[in-house]
């Protein structure tokens, strides 16, 4: 089991470079908090404006984010970490969101998956 983060899941949803890496992650398991859905899906939402794609090509990336949080993610509530999350961010100067994900790895003693470099 590992931590995922929003990147690496947009990542593989999105099919962007190096997203194969990913697969052998997902298939043996991850866990995150509850924020990656939104996260991911705003990146789905993204690459659909951005690029001017059809209304169902968008559709059918979101169904695929549902599937795999739905078979391949552990999901946790995001409240149980809010707290660490907020110190993370304050002393490293990144992101709450990303601080969630830290926070959890933590708190579990997993690794963290991020292409966030």
């Amino acid at each position: 089991m590992i931590v995922i983060d929003a990147s690496a899941l947009a990542k593989f949803v999105l099919r962007e470079e190096g997203w194969e890496e990913l697969v052998e992650f997902l298939r043996r398991g991850t866990i995150s908090v509850d924020h990656i859905a939104k996260e991911v899906a705003n990146a789905v939402w993204k690459r659909g404006v951005r690029e001017g794609l059809r209304v169902e090509d968008v559709q059918r990336m979101f169904q695929a984010l549902r599937e795999i949080l739905n078979k391949n993610v552990v999901i946790e509530d995001e409240l149980k970490y809010l707290d660490e999350a907020l110190a993370i961010a304050l002393k490293y100067k990144i992101t709450v969101y990303d601080g969630l994900y830290i926070s959890q790895a933590k708190k579990l003693g997993l690794k963290l998956l991020t292409t966030d470099f």
